[in-house]
């Protein structure tokens, strides 16, 4: 099985501790502030936390429609979520299983850095169709653009 790795990093000016907290309601922000990308995200089994299971409807701005995953891992401690897409038509049928990571790490200068490290783990000789990175991490970014604009907007909430 072949594994590729794909890493993105944005910075913001929140805190780190703040954006894991906004990041903690991506399942209700996300077709929000970004439905172009997010139709639908539904748990459909525990409560959201470690061993749930969520289920994705993308919207009109994705190749794709549908797809299933599993949280993996929540740190509080180190800021970080770790999740594993395991069913679905974003799966492209030569995907096994794509795990992501994500960490929001504080800066210096009191924001922070939005770090996003993507796994695929490809069956074997397949290869991901051409611009199929650049797309995702470019999804990655808007998605975490209009989730910090949101923030910033509604600090009330956060």
């Amino acid at each position: 099985m072949a594994v590729i790795t794909s890493e993105l990093e944005v910075t913001s000016t929140l805190p780190a501790d703040k954006l894991f907290k906004v990041y903690g309601d991506f399942d209700t922000l996300a077709p929000k502030v970004d439905p172009q990308t997010f139709k639908s995200i539904n748990i459909i089994e525990g409560d959201g936390g470690v061993g749930s299971i969520i289920s994705i409807t993308f919207g009109d701005g994705v190749p794709y429609k549908t797809s299933k995953h599993r949280v993996d891992a929540i740190d509080i401690s180190n800021l970080s979520v770790t999740y594993t897409i395991f069913e679905g038509d974003a799966l492209l049928g030569i995907i096994v299983s794509v795990t992501h990571h994500v960490k929001f790490i504080p800066s210096t200068d009191g924001g922070s850095v939005y770090k996003h490290t993507t796994e695929f783990n490809c069956k074997p000789d397949a290869q991901l169709p051409d611009g199929i990175l650049n797309f995702l991490k470019e999804a990655f970014k808007n998605t975490f653009k209009a989730i910090e604009a949101y923030a910033i907007a509604h600090p009330e909430a956060y």
